[in-house]
């Protein structure tokens, strides 16, 4: 199957959450004081997924103080009785909850938003679950969840759908509720790299997972060239070069000293290879899968 590598760090990296709720729903906080707490965490962009609330950033008239993107989450069982929370990113209408989990998701594709499967381990998914709706995305870490009872990882969700669809995005997100029983927020976000920062900007990115996610440590580059991929980090730890079942490769050691440059042979026979980067305490970062299907390939 012909691939691209999927990294084009030519602009700039923008800060940006995925999953957020506010008073629109069931948050504690307008989305004019989500903004100005976001904003004094250097936050570039946020998305609005209040459940079952269609956004309409654009009529919005109010000045804030850094960008906010249309979106929506869904909840519901689909017809084999599986539970289900999915972020869909970008503009969508007409989506109503008397409809059905189904129905509004199918919708929601149809207008073009992103599909993302939402802490899978929190609402007890099955790996078959994970690859029945042939997501856009999954979240590998939920800050919230994480908070709640510990359930915020995605990565094995992730990796079954790394195995039906090796361009399946991996997310980290806040799914920020900000009350007194929800009080995370930035513990889990997303780095895109794009030209400017708008919508579009950040969307098209988004789509073609020119962007990591992370718990904190930085990537300030990545490259391929030579059939060798090579990260510019943030002082890491560890690095680990991650594929299918127990494939992998690792770099740095428990007593060593810390890694700022790291580089991979990946081999041509896995089926998808992303990178894990582990910091020294214990927060992670992930690439999205280090290659994309090219537009005239089918996976």
């Amino acid at each position: 199957m012909p691939t691209t590598f999927r990294y084009d760090p030519s602009g700039r990296w923008f800060k940006g959450n995925t999953h957020l709720h506010s008073t629109a729903s069931d948050g504690g906080k307008t989305f004019a004081e989500i903004a100005a707490l976001y904003h004094s965490a250097n936050y570039d962009f946020l998305f609005r997924t209040d459940h079952w609330v269609a956004s309409a950033a654009a009529d919005d008239p109010q000045e804030y103080p850094l960008l906010w993107i249309d979106g929506i989450e869904l909840d519901g069982k689909d017809a084999t009785g599986a539970y289900f929370h999915v972020v869909c990113l970008g503009k969508v209408a007409g989506i109503r909850r008397e409809d059905g989990f189904g129905a509004a998701l199918i919708s929601a594709r149809e207008q073009g938003a992103l599909a993302i499967l939402a802490h899978p381990h929190w609402c007890g998914n099955t790996l078959d679950d994970a690859v029945r709706w042939r997501f856009d995305g999954v979240e590998v870490y939920n800050h919230v969840c994480h908070w709640l009872n510990g359930k915020s990882g995605g990565l094995i969700h992730w990796d079954a759908a790394l195995m039906a669809n090796p361009n399946t995005l991996g997310f980290a997100v806040d799914d920020a509720h900000l009350r007194p029983e929800h009080p995370g927020w930035n513990g889990g976000w997303i780095m895109a790299n794009a030209a400017e920062c708008t919508a579009p900007a950040i969307l098209a990115a988004i789509r073609s997972g020119n962007y990591y996610s992370t718990c904190g440590p930085e990537i300030h580059s990545i490259a391929f060239a030579d059939g060798e991929v090579r990260l510019e980090t943030s002082p890491i730890q560890f690095a680990r070069l991650v594929g299918p079942a127990s494939n992998g490769k690792r770099l740095g050691s428990f007593g060593g000293e810390l890694l700022t440059s790291v580089s991979f042979t990946v081999p041509e026979n896995w089926r998808y290879a992303y990178i894990e980067i582990e910091d020294t305490q214990g927060r992670r970062a992930w690439t999205n899968p280090l290659f994309a299907p090219t537009s005239s390939s089918a996976v």
